[in-house]
């Protein structure tokens, strides 16, 4: 761990689908989690769909990637590819 990471504080990191390809070097994310039922006590699957920067522009429809929080990079994208499957 860095100095750095550690006045900035440690980012966000999720696992999830690539769902669609938007155009270059821009991805759609579905993160799926779990979660009890408030009421019932069933476990609910939950989703997020995250827009996602892939620099590389190596995604493709259906990868497992991890993404990571990153400063604004459109009106949109706050994730980032950090590595696919």
């Amino acid at each position: 761990m860095s100095t750095n990471e550690k006045t900035r504080g440690a980012r966000k990191v999720r696992k999830g689908t690539v769902t669609s390809k938007m155009g270059a070097k821009s991805v759609v994310v579905k993160v799926e989690y779990r979660e009890l039922h408030p009421i019932y006590g069933k476990v609910v699957i939950r989703s997020k769909k995250y827009h996602v920067h892939d620099e590389a522009d190596t995604a493709k429809v259906g990868d497992i990637v991890t993404i990571m929080e990153t400063r604004p990079l459109s009106a949109t994208k706050r994730w980032r590819v950090v590595e696919g499957k």
